[in-house]
């Protein structure tokens, strides 16, 4: 992989976090990658955080990589890819993270190429992401491999169809906003408890993390998990009875839901 130039389109916070976390594993090195970015503020932060070269030509990320992530806004789509399509040729792998773009809008303006979407999310950064990735048409099982290597150095990476992919934006693409929200509201309460702020703060990121890894560890349904900690007449249903009450699951659901819609209406933006 180190012998494998990758270049990035974007220099935004989601390709910041996944170049941080690839050069942190070793899966990739700065001097073999060259990103670009129209706005200097964007590659400076970009350069600052991954010592990585930039510019501010796509063209010339082309040139110099055979995998490319495309890492830009959806209503920028149209322009990008009529931009790309005069340097694209078969030796490109293109690895869209744009929410709601579709494959096969990629595969009619770059037919030469091979193209794999993803929808990864910002805890690749500290190597915890949570990836769901589709292939196009064209793409190799080399590529596919690559794509899940790059992915799996910084968290899991899932294959799904890619119908499925606005569901995995809407969830873990997202999710990670509504987890901070959540940390910060367990926060506030221990505080209005009389715990000092940053003590709150620290037990409830950690018991979050304590949680998740029960669940990705243990093999077990998270209601046997809750239902262990629950005991009868007892603090912890207690504080569930007014979670219930202030309909948390279904609007953790509905947050969900709201997100997918959004990815999806991006996606006939872009085409």
């Amino acid at each position: 992989m180190n012998q494998k130039r990758i270049g990035l389109i974007g220099a935004g916070k989601m390709a910041t976090a996944l170049a941080s976390g690839w050069i942190r594993s070793g899966l990739a090195q700065p001097e073999n990658m060259l990103a670009s970015d129209p706005y200097e503020a964007a590659r400076k932060s970009f350069r600052e955080q991954t010592n990585i070269p930039t510019t501010d030509s796509n063209r010339e990320v082309l040139e110099s990589s055979g995998v490319v992530l495309l890492a830009v806004k959806p209503q920028v789509v149209p322009e990008l890819l009529e931009e790309l399509a005069e340097s694209a040729t078969s030796e490109h792998l293109f690895v869209s993270i744009i929410a709601g773009a579709r494959l096969d809008r990629f595969e009619a303006v770059l037919p030469k190429s091979r193209h794999i979407r993803v929808m990864p999310n910002t805890p690749c950064l500290v190597g915890e992401g949570a990836s769901g990735f589709a292939a196009g048409s064209t793409a190799t099982k080399d590529d596919l491999k690559l794509v899940e290597d790059l992915l799996s150095t910084v968290g899991i990476a899932l294959p799904v169809a890619e119908h499925l992919l606005d569901a995995v934006t809407g969830l873990s693409g997202s999710g990670p906003a509504y987890v901070f929200e959540i940390i910060e509201a367990l926060s506030d309460g221990g505080v209005l408890s009389g715990l000092p702020r940053a003590t709150a703060t620290q037990l409830a990121a950690q018991t979050l993390l304590g949680a998740a890894k029960m669940v990705l560890e243990s093999g077990q349904h998270p209601g046997q998990l809750k239902d262990a900690v629950t005991s009868p007449g007892g603090t912890t249903i207690s504080g569930l009875h007014q979670l219930e009450q202030g309909c948390m699951r279904g609007t953790l659901m509905n947050a969900v839901e709201a997100a997918t819609k959004r990815s999806q209406e991006l996606g006939k933006t872009s085409t």
